[in-house]
């Protein structure tokens, strides 16, 4: 299934190119710094329990797009909020995602399941109802085996650290029996306040509350809250956390007085908060948390723009995060100034820029990394993390920001099979453009060869202070 030219240019002088790039950064060790896997894998290494639920039922790359055709989720396996029984047969699971392989032809999460299926588990045909039983035993045989635990998968894949993502409130008790084990793998969180910093977020303030209570601080005042995200962003330090990871729906932000802020913040404690103070609260929240990175030195990654949660039926059965994110359009240059007048010129503050809105790109945020010493960007990301998408991402940002205000790759998966799939994917297309700049005099070979380095491994490494 995989061609070893895959993703390479077809002209005879330029693939060559590629190809020797490639071969230098292949097998670099991988850095994960912003993704979604579960932290209780690694800490309990314990067997994947099947097929479907290692590749199937956590991944809404693929379940978004068979609901899209008309598959239920419950017959997927996605458990509903409300306890209403779902498909438990993981082989009946199993047996649907083949029958519907065919809607990701053309699609990345092809790409990533087919590289998984053959350099994972050495099945070289292509998924099809006809052979989905054969591939189910080959994979669910492998799953029993200890080389298929999730740290001998750790080492097998060439992670170096991988951090997952974590709120506010989460105890970090995965992160803990990690550490206490002795393994040496390196899992770390990031610290993801959102339930705590979004006054829309179901459960706002309850979660509020509650984070007064991990932290012995008074939440209800301005000062004690902010004194809580302190004490809370420290704690995951001290397992490591070398960022914090906010997914607003838009890029505000906002730099009240004090006075201003605290009044703002009794507003959005009270129910019936309007839109335009819970926008304003999260908008000064990301400057206030630029400036707790000025104290701590957490990288702040900000990626804006998506409508969380569009589908409200599946909201209300399923809950969040179940494919229905739409991307949107997203003002950076306005939106970002608070923050920017704040703190932008201050190089000891690193800020990593995500977007959904890719005709910001060339016009936006690659002026603004290009200028503010803070900034960076985010690689393509989300829907756009796919071949064409990075191939964009390079072709709009590079000749205003050029490479080193960008972070390299980052994986953003909940689908642990498929890492280095993506890595694969991102290596093979950044060989991919510098050889067309090696072949068309625009960079030098050495310099192409250098490049490949940073991007691959280098870059993320360095952005993320991992």
């Amino acid at each position: 299934m995989l061609h070893p030219d895959r993703l390479f240019p077809a002209d005879p002088a330029t693939r060559d190119m590629a190809r020797a790039l490639y071969a230098t950064v292949k097998d670099l060790p991988i850095i994960s710094p912003h993704g979604h896997t579960d932290p209780r894998w690694y800490a309990e290494n314990a067997l994947f329990p099947d097929p479907a639920r290692l590749f199937v039922v956590p991944d809404h790359y693929i379940y978004r797009m068979l609901y899209s055709q008309g598959v239920r989720l419950e017959d997927l396996g996605i458990p509903r909020l409300d306890g209403t029984a779902v498909e438990q047969d993981p082989r009946k699971i199993w047996r649907l995602f083949a029958k519907h392989y065919f809607l990701f032809r053309g699609t990345p999460t092809r790409i990533w399941i087919d590289h998984a299926f053959e350099t994972l588990f050495g099945l070289t045909e292509r998924l099809s109802p006809a052979n989905a039983d054969h591939h189910y035993d080959v994979i669910e045989a492998a799953l029993h085996s200890e080389a298929f635990r999730p740290r001998a998968l750790f080492d097998r894949m060439g992670i170096e650290v991988i951090s997952t993502t974590d709120g506010a409130l989460d105890d970090l008790g995965w992160h803990r029996m990690i550490r206490e084990s002795g393994w040496k793998g390196r899992v770390v969180p990031a610290y993801r306040p959102d339930a705590v910093v979004d006054p829309e977020f179901r459960g706002f303030r309850e979660n509020v509350e509650r984070l007064g209570a991990l932290t012995g601080e008074q939440t209800g005042s301005w000062e004690g809250y902010l004194r809580a995200h302190q004490a809370r962003r420290a704690y995951f330090k001290e397992f490591g956390a070398t960022s914090s990871d906010h997914g607003h729906a838009s890029a505000a932000t906002a730099n009240l007085d004090p006075g201003e802020a605290s009044a703002l913040f009794q507003r959005v404690l009270k129910p019936g908060v309007s839109a335009a103070d819970a926008e304003l609260f999260r908008a000064q929240m990301l400057t206030e948390m630029a400036r707790m990175s000025l104290e701590d030195g957490l990288v702040l990654q900000i990626h804006p723009g998506s409508f969380r949660n569009h589908n409200a039926l599946l909201f209300e059965r399923f809950g969040r995060d179940t494919g229905a994110d739409i991307p949107q359009r997203t003002d950076y240059v306005r939106a970002l100034k608070p923050l920017l007048d704040a703190h932008g010129n201050d190089s000891r503050l690193s800020v990593i820029l995500f977007t959904l809105d890719e005709t910001s790109y060339a016009r936006e945020l690659a002026p603004l990394a290009g200028h503010y010493p803070c900034l960076k960007l985010g690689p393509a990301w989300w829907f756009f993390d796919a071949p064409d998408g990075m191939r964009r991402f390079r072709d709009l940002t590079t000749e205003t920001a050029g490479f080193y205000n960008t972070v390299g790759f980052n994986d953003d998966t909940r689908a642990f099979p498929s890492i280095p799939a993506r890595h694969d994917v991102a290596r093979r297309v950044d060989c991919a453009f510098l050889a067309e700049r090696v072949v068309t005099h625009r960079v030098d070979e050495d310099e192409a060869f250098a490049l490949a380095h940073d991007l691959a491994y280098r870059l993320a490494k360095e952005a993320y202070r991992l």
